[in-house]
């Protein structure tokens, strides 16, 4: 690297021990006030924020400001907008841009130095978070969290090594082709129809080509229609596919299964793995919980736990997690299992809580933070994420009891931040619930009408649910009939006639 003569700063004096290199940002200036092409390239992979000290990052964001209007960035063009500057007074007044220009060092090793700069700056960052970590440490009054203050550390760092990586988000066309090129090429060798993870459902791949990377897909449904039933199910058919590849000598790169990371904040861990159990094993969840099995039905549940035993599904039930700390959970999780976490489910989204900064009674604001949380969570890990939500009680009211993205509960962000909104519906839930008084002998001839009537409707129902798509920016809305076992919560294709119809 070239050396450069030192120059004055107001900065450095403030904060010695932060790491900084005054002189090669004063060389980068120079060098992009005597090179404007050179300032362009620059212009893009750092910021003013990344100087250190704070006239240097002015004079950057004034060329940047300069070069955006397609004007030329010069000491003389760039004086008129520093002869008030009280910072640029204490180096010498405007007379300092030109000094910058002045030896020209910095046209040799110009990215050297930008990328030294932001080197720096993520250092000196670093260090910000590790004094708030020590004073927050030190601090031993009675309403402090630990677990929490651990949480808010790990998303600090993580907002650091995020902020590492922004110089290599801008992609050449080429670079893009290629990972499309990937994506398709995986999508054939499972058998066409699947570029993402597999959700297990034929028709459901056939509609959406999988669970894409980055992802936010919000599943949304009244209490009783199964939405965490569905939800399980299509965990459990991930983790299993990618388990049987494994097995196959399939590099779990080319599957289409994957690692699961399940966040259940509503039942315990082994509620959810006695559903598992249940649907594989083929008994009942009800005999399952009151023990009331046979010799036979426990050699079937116990070959299927012994089945399952490597299954790739890893289950969180800790309750009333923010989601700042959901977020650090799947990254541990992604980091302990070498970044081949494929899959998160969360259950479900208002069960969420925000930061804290929206708790002064505005319900809808905390909830617009957690869904832009949960489409940054999906972005950042690079990971399809399915949310769970509520919908409001005006279903209810309606004749036609299927949803719509209005009836999204606190809607607000939660239907513009989701790249998919899926609806579960099942008529037979509330034709059951309608059903007439059972006729007996000696009865009304109304009656025995009326019941018949409503038999022959719930028989044309029964076991049938519809998942609505209704938000897909990947292609286009529609219905998909699944069958529905409700004894063992079992959803599976269903191979009888459908209505295609496009969702309105």
């Amino acid at each position: 690297m070239a050396t450069i003569a030192p120059f004055p700063t107001a900065a450095a004096d403030a904060a010695p021990r932060l790491p900084q290199n005054v002189e090669a940002e004063a060389a980068l200036l120079g060098a992009m006030m005597i090179d404007n092409r050179l300032a362009d390239d620059i212009v893009e992979v750092i910021q003013d924020q990344h100087f250190f000290e704070p006239v240097h990052g002015r004079i950057f964001k004034a060329i940047k400001t300069l070069r955006k209007s397609d004007m030329l960035a010069t000491p003389v063009t760039l004086k008129p907008l520093f002869e008030k500057d009280e910072g640029m007074a204490q180096l010498g007044g405007p007379a300092y841009l030109a000094q910058l220009t002045g030896s020209g060092a910095g046209l040799i090793g110009a990215r050297q130095f930008a990328r030294q700069i932001y080197d720096l700056a993520l250092l000196r960052e670093l260090v910000v978070v590790g004094r708030d970590m020590v004073e927050k440490a030190l601090d031993t009054s009675e309403d402090v969290n630990p677990r929490e203050q651990i949480d808010r550390a790990e998303e600090a760092l993580f907002k650091v090594a995020a902020d590492g990586g922004t110089a290599n988000t801008v992609k050449s066309f080429n670079e893009a082709t290629k990972i499309a090129l990937e994506m398709a090429k995986k999508a054939q060798s499972a058998g066409g129809g699947v570029a993402g993870v597999t959700t297990g459902f034929d028709s459901v791949n056939g509609r959406i080509g999988g669970l894409h990377h980055s992802d936010l897909i919000i599943l949304a449904g009244r209490p009783g229609m199964g939405k965490t039933s569905l939800v399980t199910n299509i965990a459990y058919n991930a983790a299993r596919r990618l388990m049987d590849d494994i097995r196959l000598g399939i590099p779990p790169k080319q599957s289409i299964g994957a690692k699961v990371a399940f966040f259940s904040l509503e039942m315990s861990a082994d509620q959810l793995a006695m559903r598992i159990l249940s649907e594989q094993s083929k008994i009942a969840s009800e005999a399952l919980r009151m023990g009331n099995i046979s010799k036979a039905e426990f050699g079937q549940l116990a070959a299927a736990a012994a089945d399952l035993e490597q299954l790739p599904l890893y289950i969180d039930d800790t309750a009333g997690l923010t989601i700042s700390a959901l977020h650090s959970r799947v990254r541990r999780l992604q980091s302990k299992h070498d970044g081949e976490l494929g899959l998160v489910i969360v259950d479900y989204l208002q069960l969420l809580q925000g930061s804290g900064n929206s708790r002064d009674g505005n319900r809808v604001q905390e909830i617009s933070e957690i869904s832009r949380g949960l489409k940054t969570l999906a972005k950042d890990i690079n990971v399809p994420v399915i949310a769970l939500s509520q919908l409001s009680r005006a279903v209810e009211s309606r004749e036609d009891k299927r949803p719509m993205l209005s009836d999204l509960r606190e809607s607000g962000s939660i239907e513009q931040d989701a790249d998919m909104v899926w609806f579960v519906f099942r008529e037979d839930y509330y034709v059951a619930a309608r059903e007439p008084k059972r006729p007996r002998e000696g009865d009304d001839p109304k009656t025995f009408e009326d019941h018949a009537k409503w038999a022959l409707d719930m028989e044309r129902v029964y076991g049938l649910a519809e998942l609505i798509i209704a938000k897909q920016r990947h292609g286009a809305t529609g219905k998909v009939t699944l069958k529905f076992e409700s004894n063992i919560t079992r959803f599976s294709d269903y191979a009888g006639e459908v209505d295609t119809s496009p969702y309105e």
